[in-house]
């Protein structure tokens, strides 16, 4: 088995779009939840809360026929997979347009804009605005597709559309085809852009916050009293390397990808299971190498739901016991769905190397449901951990587990 390394790292977050912005967004424990203006109009939808990108531009340098293939969601996943490769000192590289690398990236649903055209070709029988391009924006691999077409890659195009986990799979998928020696270089990570499908979905299923008045305090995964998730938008990308292939050109190597468990329930297409999250942490321990008590972090899932933050803390207390510091980043920047599990690896990241991890934020009164892990909570908590955990889970019953190693500066 080859080892896999990250040695690029960008996100386009309402945190903000640089490593700095991210981590002072982070000490400042920035909620960016916010009440959309006219989402009342809708009939029927009672949550009318998102955690919105603001201020972002799309890149002037996009050209007509590249864009005639992206959606919103396909924008941001190029443009910080760009980043990412700036960040790696590969882009323009010419390994990136040869067969040794390739593109493993995911988003929940596609740009609610480009099924505008179809919706109007199914209840008006008027098929004048589906173009050549209709279907590349709204396919469900368009995002690493058009990554692909952006920067030529010849390697493997691995879509990873499995809902909340399209970020991590995409990782995991990452790593093991370079550990397999079938790639030296993978662009891995997820996007996903203001779509409100799935806030619908999730507000029919009493699952989303309508704390419409009091955007801030919301959402509260693990409080006693939360009341669902809120959804937001970005998009993070990682490059991923082989060890050796990293050294030989003295890349800077962020962190080591040493392990990566991935179960599914095969019970219940939305109820979480306790049983599988926690065969997911134990596959990836095994492939690691490696004991609880090695990893010094984990990264919660958390969404805020009741279901499953419960889930989520009877299998994490499981395996590590009380013992194990623990925090989620969607108190800050809501469920960013296709994106999160990047986003979650990159920040868990970030934070191994500086030492200091955020607290969970609007959690004050814990749920006796969830008791049984180590919270951090107040001014976040400076820690020396070697090993860090990142999980998520999906609709689907689809579980997923990233483990890296801090690698010495």
């Amino acid at each position: 088995m080859k080892r896999v390394v990250v040695t690029g790292m960008a996100a386009i977050s309402t945190l903000g779009e640089t490593q700095e912005q991210i981590m002072q967004s982070l000490r400042a424990c920035k909620n960016t939840t916010r009440h959309m203006e006219g989402w009342s109009e809708y009939q029927g939808l009672r949550a009318h809360l998102y955690a919105p990108l603001i201020g972002y531009e799309r890149p002037k340098d996009f050209s007509r026929k590249q864009l005639r293939t992206m959606s919103t969601i396909s924008v941001l996943a190029v443009d910080c997979t760009r980043r990412s490769l700036e960040d790696a000192g590969l882009l323009g590289d010419a390994v990136i347009s040869s067969r040794r690398t390739g593109v493993a990236y995911g988003s929940c649903v596609g740009s609610m804009s480009a099924f505008a055209p179809c919706v109007k070709l199914l209840n008006e029988k008027n098929a004048r605005e589906i173009t050549s391009g209709t279907y590349v924006k709204l396919m469900g691999h368009t995002a690493p597709v058009n990554i692909s077409l952006f920067f030529a890659t010849k390697g493997r195009t691995i879509n990873s559309s499995t809902a909340c986990t399209s970020g991590s799979v995409a990782i995991g998928s990452a790593y093991e085809a370079i550990a397999m020696g079938r790639q030296d270089v993978m662009l891995a990570g997820g996007a996903e852009c203001c779509n409100m499908l799935p806030l619908a979905v999730f507000d029919a299923l009493f699952a989303a916050s309508t704390r419409n008045d009091s955007p801030e305090t919301t959402p509260a995964p693990f409080d006693k009293n939360r009341d669902g998730l809120v959804l937001g938008e970005g998009a993070c990308t990682l490059v991923l390397e082989e060890l050796e292939h990293a050294q030989a050109r003295g890349a800077r190597i962020y962190a080591e990808v040493v392990g990566f468990g991935y179960t599914s329930d095969g019970t219940h297409i939305t109820s979480p299971n306790a049983e599988t999250m926690k065969g997911a942490m134990v596959e990836a321990l095994q492939m690691a190498g490696l004991r609880p008590e090695d990893i010094g972090y984990l990264n919660l899932h958390g969404t805020g739901t009741k279901n499953g933050d419960m889930a989520e803390a009877a299998a994490t207390s499981s395996v590590f016991g009380n013992r194990l510091p623990v925090s989620g980043l969607k108190g800050y920047t809501g469920h960013t769905l296709g994106a999160c599990g990047a986003l979650e690896s990159m920040v868990s990241i970030m934070m191994m190397r500086e030492g200091w991890y955020h607290p969970n934020l609007n959690l004050h009164e814990l749920d006796p449901e969830c008791e049984g892990l180590d919270y951090i909570t107040g001014e976040g908590r400076c820690l020396d951990a070697e090993y860090v955990m990142n999980n998520n889970y999906a609709f689907g019953g689809i579980n997923t587990s990233l483990i890296f190693r801090r690698w010495p500066n």
